[in-house]
């Protein structure tokens, strides 16, 4: 009968002091709250850092887990710091043991015994360094690791060691201390982060480096043998410096990182170095703007809609509204809606390319539009109207489409128009008498350089949108492609399709481009709403904001060609070198004699137009010829126009 009564006196005995600890552990929980309360990294589609966000006080203190920085580095900590990590319940009595012998031999403390759970108890609950406060350590270590288990008291550490200043944490040290991610840390580096935590301020590296140097290869040296994964080859890193001087903390596409944390993702459609290009791209534009004009762009995949690269405005200039993202700020879009309006009117069957309109001057009821140079082109083809973009004839053609269908296109495509309260679609719509933003207005010009199909844009990387769906006739979207597809008045590279666009009083000023693969557009403004006063250029789109566009476009890949005649979208097909439009005669530089001439042309899509000085000649569509007759000596301008905007032309003498 006594044989069973020790085993089960035993057995009351650990479960009176299971239910004891348990009784503990809720009535005094561990205070988790700085694990809670971390920094936040926004990094872009391949998870490089774009920007790091601070916890409350300012604290760089980022969440870290043991897949966030090298295999090494966790066995140099394991090594150095708690080489029986792997089966104590959080207190290591062998280590308690040794501390408190040699204390009581020497008269004061030789060496520490915490683990890496008391660690992370010190750093969530800071306490005097006493016995007392060593043992309140020794019972919260024992809570960390019951509740969070060992990866997770292993994860605390890596979140909380502090690494100097304001800088918690091996993510937060890398980014810091080295300038990279902590996936990169080489085993040098990965020392000197393992050991900064030891005495944090004594050790930065950037105030003391002599001593920091001497903590990190005294690590690796003396514990290497304890870390399997540091080989002699990799103490030659040891002849390395420290740093110096701390890096600043990311600090890419400030705007949408900001609209990221707040939407609670952590990952975006960014490319990093793409925005760091286009970032310089609009600082250095801006310096030669005047006082308070700002700057905002988007580059965007055009076949996926995820946005590449976003410039929000001036960020940290409180003069131009830093602060504010510009992107997604209400304006007057000016003409940049004229090419879809043109392309609705394609789809209706109300225009062609070739179609001629007259540009003069004209009424629509009390409403009497002028064109920006307050001159009058007169007649002229529908593919004219648009790249000159031309006032009267956009108006006259929203006129005939209806102003109430084209605002309910706008709204199919993926941009609600903001107009005055209680307000109906007036004509005037054509011209930007509308509110949108730069993100929409590229939202609208996708179509056209995408078969028709319509899609928003978007950047979480976690959550994509739907893919892009057809809305819009792929015809009439290729043919108003191919007329805005022409070279940049100042240079740039070749086969952009591209819109200005001003509004009212050089308010805004508009540029929006597509090549096959990407999509981009720039604003500049005055971020009151108030007109810009420019001196050099004008404050127009042409002036201001198409010499940034082109220079946007230098920083991409050059857009692949469709290796499969299915993949070509039908203005790529219309523009096949083979069927290229293009003058057999006259050629360059010829000089005519006078009297009747036989104007010929190859390639293109009939019917073609030929045009000299910008007037239209008669003749047979059908035909690829056409007679004209100089009616005196001088040099002309001739022109052959197909059915899809595509034009060549050349310079003759009449002698």
């Amino acid at each position: 009968m006594r044989n069973w009564r020790l085993p089960v006196a035993g057995l009351g005995l650990l479960a009176g002091l299971v239910g004891a600890g348990l009784a503990l552990d809720r009535a005094f929980p561990p205070d988790l709250s700085r694990l809670e309360h971390t920094a936040r990294l926004v990094t872009d589609r391949a998870g490089r850092p774009l920007s790091a966000l601070p916890a409350p006080g300012g604290i760089w203190r980022l969440p870290t887990t043991s897949a966030d920085v090298p295999p090494h580095l966790v066995a140099l900590l394991v090594a150095a710091e708690d080489a029986r990590f792997a089966w104590h319940p959080g207190v290591d009595p062998l280590a308690v043991g040794r501390a408190a012998f040699q204390w009581l031999r020497a008269g004061h403390v030789i060496s520490g015994g915490s683990t890496l759970a008391m660690q992370v108890a010190r750093l969530l609950e800071p306490r005097p360094r006493n016995l007392r406060s060593k043992a309140i350590e020794a019972f919260r270590a024992l809570q960390l690791q019951a509740r969070l288990g060992r990866q997770g008291v292993l994860d605390a550490w890596l979140t909380l060691a502090p690494m100097g200043g304001n800088l918690e944490g091996i993510r937060a040290g890398a980014l810091a201390w080295f300038g990279r991610d902590a996936r990169n840390l080489d085993p040098a580096e990965s020392a000197l982060l393992v050991a900064i935590p030891r005495r944090p301020e004594a050790l930065r590296p950037d105030r003391h480096p002599a001593a920091a140097r001497a903590a990190r290869d005294a690590l690796l040296l003396v514990r290497a043998a304890r870390a399997p994964d540091i080989t002699a080859a990799d103490r030659t890193l040891l002849a390395g410096d420290v740093p110096r001087a701390r890096q600043p903390m990311p600090a890419l596409a400030p705007h949408l990182s900001r609209e990221a944390d707040r939407a609670g993702e952590g990952r975006t459609t960014l490319d990093a170095p793409l925005q760091r290009a286009l970032e310089a791209l609009l600082s250095e534009a801006r310096a030669g703007l005047p006082p308070r004009v700002s700057t905002a762009a988007v580059v965007a995949d055009l076949r996926r809609r995820e946005i590449r690269a976003l410039v929000g405005g001036a960020w940290g200039d409180e003069t131009r509204a830093g602060a504010m993202d510009l992107t997604r700020a209400v304006r007057s879009p000016g003409s940049t809606l004229k090419p879809l309006l043109y392309a609705l009117s394609f789809e209706a069957g109300l225009a062609r390319p070739d179609t001629l309109l007259e540009d003069a001057p004209a009424r629509f009821g009390a409403y009497a539009p002028e064109n920006f140079d307050h001159g009058f082109a007169g007649r002229v083809t529908v593919a004219q109207a648009l790249r000159r973009s031309l006032n009267l004839p956009a108006v006259a053609m929203l006129d005939r489409l209806g102003p109430l269908r084209f605002a309910s296109a706008l709204k199919r495509l993926g941009a609600v128009p903001r107009l005055p309260a209680g307000a109906e679609p007036t004509l005037p719509l054509a011209l930007g008498g509308v509110g949108l933003t730069l993100r929409e207005l590229l939202t609208l010009m996708a179509p056209l350089g995408d078969a028709g199909r319509a899609g928003a844009l978007h950047w979480q990387a976690n959550a994509p949108a739907p893919p892009p769906a057809p809305a819009l006739d792929a015809r009439a979207a290729a043919e108003v492609a191919a007329i805005l597809t022409r070279p940049f008045p100042d240079g740039g590279p070749a086969g952009v399709a591209w819109k200005t666009g001003t509004s009212w009083g050089g308010r805004d000023s508009w540029a929006l481009g597509f090549d096959a693969a990407h999509l981009v557009g720039i604003w500049v403004g005055r971020p009151d709403g108030t007109p810009m006063v420019v001196h050099t250029g004008g404050a127009t789109g042409t002036g201001l904001a198409l010499p940034l566009l082109a220079r946007a476009f230098t920083l991409l890949p050059a857009a692949p060609r469709p290796s499969r005649e299915r993949d070509r979208t039908p203005a790529q097909v219309a523009r096949a070198p083979q069927d290229r439009l293009r003058l057999l005669f006259p050629v360059p530089d010829t000089e005519i004699a006078g009297g009747e001439v036989l104007l010929r042309a190859a390639g293109g899509r009939r019917p073609l137009s030929f045009l000299v000085d910008g007037a239209p000649l008669p003749g047979i569509p059908a035909r690829r010829d056409a007679l004209w007759g100089p009616r005196e000596p001088g040099f002309y301008r001739v022109t052959v126009l197909d059915a899809d905007g595509e034009a060549a032309s050349v310079s003759v003498r009449v002698r």
